[in-house]
C-alpha cells in the first residue's frame, strides 16, 4: 500500500472513531430526551444532532483533517451541509417514527449512518479540501518525519 493510500485509510479510520464518539453523544442525548420528556421525535433528534455535530466538527477539524483553515468559514460550510441534511432527516425521521411507527432508535441510527458517509465526503472534498494537513499537529508530524529521515 503506498504512503498516500495508507494516510487516507488512517484519516478514514480517525473519522470513523470520532464519528462513533459523536454517535455516542447523539444516541445518549437522544435517549435522555426521548425517555425523560414527552416530546415528539423531532426536537429530541434535533438537539441530539446539534450536540454531536459540534463535538464531531471540533475533533475532526483538529485531528482527522488537521486543518488550519478559517474556523468560521469551515463552520459555515458545515452549517450549509446541515441546512440540507437536518431538515431532510428531521422530517423523514419524524414521518417514519410518528406516522409509520418505526422504532425511533432505528430511525436515529439510520440517520447517523447516512450522516457518517455523506459528511465524510463533504468534509474531505468541500470543507477541508484545500487545507488538509496544514495545522500545528500536521506540521509537528512532518517535522518529526523529516528529522527521522535525516538521521
Amino acid at each position: 500500500m503506498n504512503k498516500e493510500k495508507n494516510k487516507e485509510l488512517i484519516r478514514a479510520i480517525k473519522f470513523a472513531l470520532f464519528s462513533a464518539s459523536a454517535g455516542i453523544i447523539e444516541l445518549g442525548s437522544f435517549t435522555l430526551l426521548n425517555e425523560l420528556t414527552d416530546w415528539s421525535y423531532w426536537p429530541c433528534y434535533l438537539i441530539a444532532l446539534v450536540l454531536s455535530v459540534i463535538w464531531n466538527f471540533t475533533l475532526n477539524r483538529k485531528f482527522t483533517f488537521k486543518s488550519a483553515n478559517n474556523v468560521p468559514i469551515a463552520m459555515l460550510k458545515v452549517f450549509a451541509y446541515y441546512c440540507v441534511f437536518t431538515p431532510a432527516t428531521t422530517f423523514l425521521g419524524n414521518y417514519l417514527a410518528e406516522t409509520l411507527l418505526w422504532n425511533e432508535y432505528i430511525v436515529t441510527i439510520l440517520n447517523m449512518v447516512l450522516n457518517f458517509v455523506t459528511e465524510f465526503l463533504y468534509d474531505k472534498y468541500v470543507v477541508f479540501k484545500d487545507s488538509i494537513d496544514t495545522n500545528d499537529v500536521a506540521q509537528k508530524e512532518a517535522a518529526k518525519k523529516e528529522q527521522k529521515e535525516n538521521k
